[in-house]
């Protein structure tokens, strides 16, 4: 019997981990918006959001949160995938589970 993957980590497997880069992404792909037009939406230039995407630019949990309460999208998710890009880059080998205070 073979072993079954969640959809999460068969998703990490073909694409890398989930960062938040691409999150902003698939959040401005479903909204069906520019980069531009989501960097004014959120009060950025075009250039920081495709930093971002492209994971070039981390993001502040405060601009995080901002960026998932514009789109309509989990805060929590938004402020989870941005620290845990952090600590990747800072090579620290640990997991972020946030739940609310």
């Amino acid at each position: 019997m073979g072993t079954r993957k969640s959809a999460k980590s068969l998703l990490e497997s073909m694409i890398g981990p989930a960062t938040f880069g691409s999150f902003l992404r698939a959040t401005r792909t479903s909204m069906d918006v520019t980069q531009k037009e989501m960097g004014k939406l959120i009060r950025v230039s075009k250039s920081v959001i495709c930093d971002i995407e492209k994971g070039r630019q981390m993001v502040s949990p405060k601009l995080a949160q901002k960026i998932a309460q514009k789109a309509g999208l989990s805060i929590r998710l938004a402020v989870q995938l941005c620290l845990q890009d952090q600590l990747r880059m800072s090579k620290v080998d640990m997991k972020v589970k946030l739940k609310a205070a």
